[in-house]
């Protein structure tokens, strides 16, 4: 069966990995052949909303990849969906309905209409989110961060890429 879209791209924090996360991605997929997922920098989630992500980029992103429904992930420096567009090139934008009826994404839909793309919005899982986790965790928006680093056995074993090997197995 043909899908929807060629290219579909979609962005987020993605930090402390839930369902709501996967909902998003699966439905995502289900539109698109290729999907492309943007994962905000951890300067880019402070800036905007002040907030030190748990999970570092890397493992993030890395996650990520395991994900059975993602195709390409990418660094997001700034919340620039055009020029996200210019360089990716995708047929639909994918995000959450809270974000419906946003300046960003009104001005956003406009201005993708002009080079045929859509902003195509699915419902909100409700039930979970990294902030309610947070909070249920008693995390502070801003923790210290404890850089752990690998030993030489972890380095040569890929300890991480294991990890998301395993994670991948999860999803799947």
């Amino acid at each position: 069966m043909a899908k929807k879209y060629k290219v579909g791209y979609t962005t987020g924090v993605y930090d402390m990995f839930h369902v709501g996360h996967l909902n998003l991605l699966r439905r995502a997929k289900e539109q698109c052949d290729y999907l492309i997922v943007g994962v905000s920098t951890d300067e880019l989630v402070q800036k905007t909303k002040n907030k030190t992500p748990v999970i570092p980029l890397e493992d993030r992103m890395e996650i990520l990849k395991a994900c059975r429904y993602v195709d390409e992930v990418v660094p997001q420096f700034n919340k620039d969906k055009i020029a996200a567009y210019h360089k990716y090139k995708f047929d639909a934008m994918f995000v959450g309905d809270d974000w419906k009826g946003s300046e960003l994404f009104s001005k956003c839909e406009e201005e993708l209409k002009k080079y045929g793309s859509t902003v195509v919005y699915f419902p909100y899982t409700q039930k979970v989110s990294s902030t309610k986790l947070r909070e249920k965790l008693q995390l502070p928006a801003n923790p210290t961060v404890v850089k752990i680093e690998k030993t030489e056995s972890e380095k040569k074993q890929g300890l991480f890429a294991r990890l998301a090997s395993s994670f991948k197995g999860l999803l799947a």
